[in-house]
């Protein structure tokens, strides 16, 4: 347990209604309390976060805003932040314009996530063809930084690093989208990309797995995810769908899928798909397990209600 902070000025400040704007408390907090705006700023990110991940989402839908207006729009996780919260709302047309109105201010360096982030909205919603070209759009902007890497090198590392990241991701990513529309020939070609990036990665095995299970080869597709979890053991996705293939295609006592799942939710207590098929499995068992079938199946009815296309963090 931490120390009781309920007197200090800054837990004030968290733990205060909606209604009363940010900026306005602050002016009313005692001479040095505040000692700089990046420190408010850093606490109003926070107190945001902790209200989407507890899935008040007014809340942080609020402090969003806030934060938003301390920056004067400067910060671009902050916009995609707010674009996650307004899609965990399900309000995915209003997210998709903020990540439109943030993609008209943001510089060519900076708009590499947000346009993976626009692609997820337009996927949920529906639009996989529109979340091809945004991908394509995305993988072009990262070929220009990857060129003007090569002649600032040094001075330019640690981004260099993010946007190798943010490559690979994409091509999983578009892999996915084609599995979705059974285009198995451009789902492979997008994963032969990421291998040449790095050949070591959990995500692009996951998502191998998945274009073999959509393919109807279960086998494989365990082989897949088996192996991902050889080089990630906490891969999450990966353990949810090793249980969903292991429940299809094996005689093997639900103990051991139960464990997959038990272990997805401990890392990620607010997975949806970990919970509704932790639900299938006690469903399958007896009538005994009837109610906590029930409780799983509820758990992640709730969630998927408020689930963002991206995690909050």
């Amino acid at each position: 347990m931490g120390p009781d902070n309920s007197g200090s000025p800054w837990f004030c400040i968290v733990k205060a209604g909606e209604c009363t704007s940010l900026a306005h408390q602050i002016e009313e907090l005692p001479p040095g309390t505040v000692e700089s705006k990046e420190k408010y700023t850093s606490l109003a990110l926070f107190t945001c976060r902790r209200n989407a991940e507890q899935r008040k989402l007014d809340a942080a839908l609020y402090y969003a805003k806030q934060l938003l207006k301390l920056e004067a729009g400067s910060n671009v996780k902050t916009w995609i932040l707010l674009a996650r919260i307004l899609s965990a709302q399900k309000r995915y047309v209003d997210a998709e314009n903020i990540i439109d109105a943030a993609l008209d201010e943001a510089g060519k360096w900076d708009q590499g996530e947000l346009l993976r982030t626009k692609a997820k909205l337009q996927i949920v919603q529906g639009h996989l063809r529109d979340a091809v070209e945004t991908y394509t759009k995305l993988l072009a902007v990262l070929q220009v930084q990857r060129k003007s890497f090569r002649t600032q090198q040094k001075l330019l590392k640690d981004k260099q690093n993010g946007s190798t990241n943010l490559e690979m991701e994409t091509w999983h990513d578009l892999a996915n989208v084609y599995t979705s529309l059974s285009q198995w020939r451009d789902a492979e070609i997008c994963l032969s990309k990421s291998e040449a990036i790095d050949p070591h990665s959990a995500s692009r095995l996951h998502s191998a797995g998945l274009l073999y299970e959509a393919k109807g080869l279960p086998k494989e597709a365990l082989k897949s995810f088996e192996k991902a979890l050889d080089i990630e053991p906490n891969h999450v996705p990966s353990l949810i769908s090793t249980a969903i293939v292991l429940r299809q295609i094996s005689n093997q006592s639900p103990p051991v899928v139960k464990c997959f799942l038990t272990d997805a939710l401990r890392l990620d207590r607010t997975n949806s798909a970990a919970w509704y098929n932790l639900g299938l499995l006690y469903k399958s068992e007896s009538s005994a397990s009837a109610l906590e079938a029930a409780e799983c199946f509820e758990a992640a009815a709730i969630l998927q209600e408020s689930e963002p296309v991206e995690p909050f963090r």
